[in-house]
């Protein structure tokens, strides 16, 4: 099965030294165990752009779909054998990158 493991932030500052150093450790062990599909940091709510295409004709807008206090900072897709194992690989995740993270399981 297939998860995406988001992660929640509330500032755009970068990941410090040290939680990039356990990220990329934490992606290792992904990658050694068999669980690595793919995973990415995403830039600042600010750059983003919402395109509605909905009615024939996008219409396009700068800024994040929805003002919070929180975003997705970053995510991992994981391959785990059952949502139980996928629970300890997302928590694993949340203390290495120091941040809460939000766990779901791809449809199909």
């Amino acid at each position: 099965m297939q998860f995406l493991i988001s992660v929640i932030d509330d500032s755009t500052e970068s990941a410090t030294g040290t939680e990039m150093a356990a990220i990329d450790a934490f992606n290792d062990r992904l990658r050694a165990d068999g669980h690595w599909v793919f995973a990415g940091g995403l830039a600042a709510p600010d750059t983003a752009t919402v395109l509605d295409n909905r009615g024939g004709r996008a219409i396009v807008t700068d800024g994040p779909f929805l003002e919070s206090k929180e975003y997705l900072g970053g995510f991992w897709v994981i391959e785990a054998a059952d949502r139980e194992a996928a629970l300890a690989i997302a928590a694993a995740g949340s203390e290495a990158c120091h941040r809460r993270v939000e766990m779901r399981p791809f449809l199909g």
